[in-house]
């Protein structure tokens, strides 16, 4: 899901589950790393530094002076500035594959409303990580080709989407169609509801206002989608 790349490939990790630390006051404090996780305390920084200055301020010397170590010191794991926001972006699709997961889990297998659990659980995602989520969407430009692990999270996070489409063709529940693209349709809609929120133009107050309009959009698609000749 490059925002402009997911709309040029076909997206289609075995990671373990991500922990997305986005709090800026937390890492604001944080003035030293410790041994031997300078990797992840440079992303937490990056993340902080995006939520507070944007993408385009971002230097690796600022990251480094975040987490308290030499101007040197990023290059150990990272080449470039590019380099550490693929990994940003990266991990932000790992976070977003774990959210929606864990939001199906509590749904049978087989229902309608995992579907609807999901696109919650996105826009869920995308509110509570707007810095993260803007990285991960936003016209910053995201090598696909050059960073694989990238491609490859955003792959697997838009293919929790079309195994849900799946599991409804299956269980008789969806309309058989290219579930490829009925999960384009379905992301089409929770990233517009997401763009459109994190603007401001929804004119939703977030909250319970905003989870009753986001159920009442996902059973439109839901109902939408409907196999009605199953019997």
């Amino acid at each position: 899901m490059r925002p402009l790349c997911w709309q040029r490939q076909q997206l289609g990790l075995n990671f373990c589950k991500p922990s997305l630390r986005t709090n800026p006051t937390a890492l604001a404090a944080k003035n030293t790393y410790h041994h031997g996780d300078l990797r992840q305390s440079l992303i937490e920084a990056a993340i902080a530094l995006i939520h507070e200055e944007g993408i385009s301020n971002l230097s690796l010397r600022h990251v480094a002076r975040r987490v308290g170590v030499s101007h040197n010191a990023p290059y150990r794991h990272f080449a470039d500035k590019e380099a550490l926001l693929a990994a940003v972006a990266e991990q932000g699709f790992q976070a977003l594959r774990a959210e929606m997961e864990s939001a199906q889990q509590v749904v049978p297998p087989g229902s309608p409303q995992r579907l609807e659990a999901i696109g919650i659980a996105y826009v869920n995602f995308a509110l509570a990580h707007p810095a993260h989520y803007r990285l991960m969407f936003g016209d910053y430009r995201c090598n696909f080709d050059q960073n694989s692990a990238l491609a490859e999270a955003a792959h697997q996070s838009f293919m929790v989407l079309v195994n849900t489409i799946r599991e409804g063709q299956m269980a008789g529940i969806f309309r058989p169609a290219d579930p490829v693209n009925v999960a384009r349709v379905a992301w089409s809609l929770v990233h517009g509801q997401s763009m459109l929120a994190l603007d401001h133009k929804l004119q939703i107050t977030p909250g319970e206002a905003l989870t009753e309009f986001l159920k009442f959009s996902a059973q439109t698609l839901i109902h939408g989608l409907a196999n009605n000749s199953a019997t």
